[in-house]
């Protein structure tokens, strides 16, 4: 024995002035990932090869050091860094065997481990890890070796530190984990792919249970403590997500723009994006395109089963097989895959992942109520299909259904083109695809307002009073066949004001706009919007809104109506920085009424809007006046068949752009038009983050003139005030009845 210690302190002489350098200790700097944030400081999504959050020791919870001392090394703060007893039977264990069995391991020979060796079990790398030990606690203090190690293990799910465990695991900060959870985590190093609460929920209880023990055992808890610990219901994440707001979509934005600027450094750097998305606002857009996608789906049915599963004769299935059975079937955002075990008229049994057995009552059957009608063993809805579950208002279970529909919402500051809220799809992990900058579709009437923008630079005024009847053309007009169009209705109302057309959407109005200002002019003008004249041929259909946008341009281009006529460029990254809080880059907008380039007249702004707050008072969008506001404008968009459905609006503050279509286009559905499809959903927006602001309206600008005018739109003393530009204010005439039909007496005015 005397002559193995003698060797063993040889070998250590000879070993120690090789070890590795301790400044990979002292300057530590671990992989940390891109983190992006909401412009108040909210963690929108998180980038890497592992999951990290480095904290300070003194800021890591005195019940969760505890928990890692039970577990791991409860003599941590007595010993010099290596349990002797330990050590002896590990070597004895590797000379007798030829193999190291279990040894004792401390807290700083764990770090040396983590840092500088492989994790083999041999003689010689348990050697160096001693002497490795001995070289960290000489170095450094007891506080800065355990903080050490609460940042660097592994604790699975990608998740390295406590810190980021605690986010993974279950969403929360780790200064507001419970005790329960603390010795979750702490039983986590031991085997952190194999036992963690993702993996294997069952093995990670038992290891929870076994450092409660241990705190009890070491009087860190009370009596009391522990049972209350050892009772408490843990809610796992399973989605293994770490952001505090959803925004997927922006987040995989910001990730590809630091990608194309960083390369892989982007991973590994610890690099924050601040961007100029708000919490309130990215929360409001997620439930508006969620809620009107679910409600667009129960409108129209329940479609069958997501798949038919073999069940035993009589449901003869343990909770653990039930589960397995479903493990191919991840949540959708709320929407979880239950099992049906057993199916009654007005009760129904299932088995939900992650939830277990449930009844759901009559109220939650709404959805499949006609396919449990069904007699003669017709009904699809039977033991053994795999269905969705969510839960309503009231918080009780509901059967729900993937839907196929996808929809998006975009808000910007019109003021400096700052995104507020960015949602490009239903859910993210199920379809990546961006439907704010990616989908091309049809604006259909929402794009109407460029169209009679530019007519009043044409010397059109709200007042012109233009036939509402039908016309037909050749394929030479329309650039592709003969065409005869429509209004939506099908009725048509003879002469009108370009005001009230547009408030009721009027399309051989709109048509008859843009024969009269040439389509090529209007090609060209609507590039003062940001549009690609590429993607509007100069036909006829233009002015139907045939061309193809993405609700991003739409936001961009209704921002120049809200804020009086400037060009203003949306931005989502409001800064860059680097791990250590140094800011590598920043945004310099320009602004509206400022720096920013003016793209039409301030009066057409000013006029477009007035005629879109009656879209919104009187017309297509009306149901909006149930915000109870009066600064609300915006266009309802219908394509054809009702492909797709929009609807732009905004206030001097806001703009937000509405959107639901499916990605193969097809038919939405009867009725299912701008105003029915997209409103509800800006309208639960809106009305979240607008709630208590005040309301706002620009001021009327120099060169317009208001005149009282008749339903001919003509001046009339007994008139409806009308804006004009100063250079276009109309000539008296008598009155006449709107809407009455063609008069001989207006049809030099007539187009």
């Amino acid at each position: 024995m005397a002559l193995f210690l003698l060797i063993a302190l040889l070998a250590g002489v000879l070993t120690y002035p090789a070890l590795p350098s301790l400044n990979i200790l002292t300057d530590y700097q671990p992989k940390l990932p891109l983190r992006i944030f909401t412009a108040d400081g909210v963690l929108l999504g998180e980038f890497g090869e592992e999951r990290r959050s480095v904290v300070k020791y003194e800021a890591v919870p005195k019940k969760l050091v505890q928990a890692i001392l039970s577990a791991e090394d409860d003599r941590f703060f007595e010993h010099g860094g290596v349990d002797y007893a330990g050590i002896a039977r590990a070597a004895l264990a590797n000379i007798t065997k030829r193999r190291a069995r279990e040894g004792a391991s401390t807290i700083t020979m764990q770090v040396a481990r983590n840092f500088f060796l492989s994790p083999e079990k041999t003689l010689t790398r348990k050697f160096n890890e001693v002497l490795m030990t001995f070289k960290i606690e000489h170095n450094l203090s007891k506080n800065q070796i355990l903080e050490l190690y609460i940042n660097q293990i592994y604790l699975g799910q990608r998740a390295y530190g406590f810190a980021a465990a605690a986010q993974t695991y279950f969403g929360k900060p780790i200064d507001k984990i419970t005790v329960a959870e603390a010795a979750m985590l702490a039983g986590l190093p031991k085997a952190p792919s194999r036992n963690n609460p993702v993996a294997n929920p069952a093995q990670a209880a038992k290891r929870q249970h076994y450092v409660l023990g241990r705190m009890l055992e070491l009087k860190y808890l009370t009596p009391q403590e522990y049972k209350i610990a050892l009772a408490e219901k843990l809610r796992v994440h399973h989605d293994i997500g770490t952001a505090e707001v959803t925004g997927d979509y922006v987040a995989e934005m910001a990730r590809q723009f630091m990608v194309e600027r960083y390369g892989d450094a982007t991973y590994t750097n610890g690099f924050k994006i601040i961007t100029t998305i708000r919490k309130q606002d990215q929360d409001a857009a997620n439930l508006a395109v969620r809620q009107n996608v679910m409600d667009y789906d129960r409108r129209h049915g329940w479609r069958g089963p997501e798949e038919e599963l073999q069940l035993l004769p009589n449901g003869a299935l343990k909770e653990e097989a039930l589960d397995e059975l479903l493990q191919d079937f991840d949540d959708v955002g709320d929407l979880i895959p239950a099992l049906v075990l057993a199916v009654e008229p007005k009760k129904v049994k299932v088995f939900a992942k992650n939830e277990g057995f449930i009844e759901i009552a009559p109220d939650g059957l709404l959805l499949v109520q006609r396919a449990l009608a069904e007699k003669n063993g017709k009904s699809k809805f039977k033991p053994g299909i795999v269905i969705r579950l969510n839960k309503d208002a009231k918080g009780h279970w509901q059967v729900a259904q993937l839907p196929n529909v996808e929809a998006a919402l975009v808000s910007i500051s019109p003021g400096d083109g700052a995104i507020r809220a960015l949602v490009g799809g239903f859910n993210f992990s199920r379809n990546k695809f961006n439907h704010v900058i990616q989908a091309w579709r049809q604006p259909g009437s929402s794009f109407k307002p460029f169209i009679y923008s530019a007519s009043l630079e044409k010397g059109l005024t709200p007042a012109t009073v233009i036939n509402d009847a039908p016309l037909s053309f050749d394929a030479g007009q329309t650039g592709s066949k003969a065409w005869e169009p429509k209004n939506y209705d099908g009725t048509y109302s003879g002469p009108i004001r370009m005001r009230t057309a547009l408030t009721k959407s009027k399309n051989l109005v709109s048509i008859r706009i843009l024969q009269t200002i040439g389509p090529r002019y209007a090609q060209d003008y609507i590039t003062r919007f940001g549009f690609n004249p590429e993607q509007h041929p100069p036909y006829l259909t233009m002015a139907l809104g045939a061309g193809s946008v993405t609700p991003f341009q739409m936001a961009s281009a209704y921002s120049i109506f809200a804020n009086g006529g400037f060009r203003v460029n949306p931005y989502y990254i409001e800064r860059i920085m680097d791990s250590h809080g140094k800011v590598l880059a920043q945004a310099n907008p320009v602004r509206a009424g400022e720096n920013a380039e003016r793209a039409i007249d301030e009066r057409n702004a000013y006029i477009m809007t007035s005629m879109m707050k009656d879209v919104v008072r009187f017309g297509t969008a009306a149901r909006a006046m149930q915000l109870g506001r009066g600064d609300l404008a915006g266009k309802t968009g219908t394509t054809n068949d009702q492909v797709d459905a929009w609807f732009c609006g905004f206030n001097p503050q806001l703009v937000a752009i509405a959107w639901i279509g499916f990605d193969q286009p097809r038919t939405l559905g009867g009725n299912e038009t701008g105003s029915h499809a997209a409103l509800p959903m800006w309208m639960t927006y809106m009305g979240k983050v607008l709630k208590g602001v005040p309301e706002t309206e620009l001021p009327m600008p120099d060169g317009i003139a208001v005149v009282n005018i008749d339903n001919a739109g003509k001046r009339a003393s007994d008139g409806k005030p009308e804006y004009f530009f100063r250079e276009n204010v109309p000539e008296e005439r008598p009155s006449w009845n709107e809407g009455s039909g063609t008069k001989d007496d207006v049809k030099n005015e007539i187009f």
